[in-house]
């Protein structure tokens, strides 16, 4: 058998996530290369038992032959969440990277199924527009650099509206929202697009969210919760220990009905463009922002100053698919030296779209560590050393009037 032919006989694994532009690709890449589809989803978060069994019925109407679900999610987060909250990682000082920050994983999942399955061939959804492409392919490229990429959406240029149709006229399954919306969901949170983000000015109405749809329709109760942390990983909700994945899952059930989270981000993309898109993303809020405060509690200003620094650039390098990267691992390795001390309990409190953090407390607390109290007593320090630092502190203010008059 030539190689040719060999390909025409191998399977295609398709990165399938059963919305519109996934569950086009199925029939599509049957009928145009006349091969079989497996379809192969990588479950980073938000995938019940329910939303499991959805996916893979749908793939079998669709006309796959097989289809694959991997949980990934603790190797989500042990790989690139875990290092997002130790960096307190927002773009544009406000999107936590919900949906995007998983695609390096999810392409290197989907890259080992392809060797073990002798096939040389994977498929993926992503438009021309959009970020994904690049993060699934970058990824894909670097893991293995002899696979043939097949990307129908992007490369034939189909709209939504032109797969809706094609899958209406072959009386296969719409996913919900039909082409009305495109949702992607992960432990990380749920990000939402349509024609309300397609401008500058627009904002999704109430029954488009996911999470929080009846967040102010329906308020919940102001409620108390005590978060811990060792190390600058979660590890207990209100007393009660568990897995940092379980327990982002608690925080999402517990804060999404708040509206915690709820968001729309205006940023640049990884093309080059402006985009926009909504999001919902109440664990992510709820631990950065926890985190966050207990930091502050427990590193000098310097070391917070050092490593905001370094979060930004490896936030941007995870939301552009350069996770692979080996400057990823050197941040990594400051960011996990950084955590050594952020050890605490962290109390808050949740209102309707109001998350406000209580107080902090650690073992190992630099407010604690002073025998001064701030505005009130001095410490470590007399009276006479304060006169004298602030003193020295303004010489240089004092040296460049003193040299302007010179010369006036």
């Amino acid at each position: 058998m030539t190689n040719s032919a060999t390909a025409a006989a191998e399977p295609i694994l398709l990165a399938f996530s059963g919305g519109l532009d996934t569950s086009f690709c199925v029939p599509w890449l049957k009928e145009t290369y006349g091969r079989e589809v497996i379809t192969v989803t990588v479950d980073t978060g938000g995938i019940d038992a329910a939303a499991a069994a959805q996916l893979a019925q749908r793939s079998q109407a669709l006309g796959a032959i097989e289809h694959h679900l991997i949980d990934a999610r603790s190797d989500y987060w042990e790989r690139v969440l875990k290092f997002l909250v130790m960096g307190n990682t927002r773009r544009g000082q406000l999107y936590p990277l919900c949906v995007g920050a998983e695609r390096v994983l999810q392409a290197q999942t989907i890259a080992d199924l392809a060797i073990h399955r002798k096939t040389g061939t994977v498929a993926h959804g992503c438009t021309a527009a959009g970020n994904d492409q690049v993060r699934f392919e970058v990824a894909l490229r670097t893991l293995a650099p002899g696979l043939e990429i097949l990307a129908p959406v992007r490369d034939q240029a189909f709209k939504r509206p032109e797969q809706l149709q094609f899958l209406k006229d072959r009386h296969l399954p719409v996913p919900p929202h039909g082409a009305a919306y495109s949702i992607n969901r992960g432990l990380w949170g749920v990000t939402i697009g349509g024609r309300e983000t397609l401008t500058s000015e627009g904002c999704l109405p109430e029954e488009a969210w996911v999470l929080s749809a009846e967040a102010f329709t329906r308020p919940r109760p102001h409620s108390r919760h005590t978060l811990n942390f060792v190390k600058g990983v979660p590890t207990a909700l209100d007393g009660v220990t568990m897995s940092a994945v379980t327990l982002i899952e608690h925080l999402e059930q517990l804060a999404g009905p708040y509206g915690i989270g709820r968001g729309v981000h205006l940023g640049d993309t990884v093309i080059g463009t402006k985009g926009r898109v909504a999001f919902e993303a109440p664990a992510a809020d709820v631990l950065l922002t926890a985190h966050r405060e207990l930091e502050k509690l427990v590193l000098t200003g310097r070391q917070s100053r050092i490593k905001d620094s370094l979060a930004a650039p490896y936030g941007d390098l995870v939301h552009e698919g350069q996770h692979l990267d080996p400057v990823c691992r050197d941040i990594e390795a400051l960011l996990l030296s950084s955590q050594a001390r952020v050890t605490g309990e962290v109390h808050f409190s949740l209102r309707p779209g109001s998350l406000f953090i209580e107080g902090v407390t650690s073992p190992y607390s630099l407010m604690s560590a002073s025998k001064g109290v701030y505005g009130e007593a001095a410490g470590e320090w007399s009276a006479a050393d304060a006169l004298g630092y602030s003193k020295m502190l303004s010489l240089p203010g004092i040296f460049y009037t003193r040299a302007g008059k010179a010369h006036s």
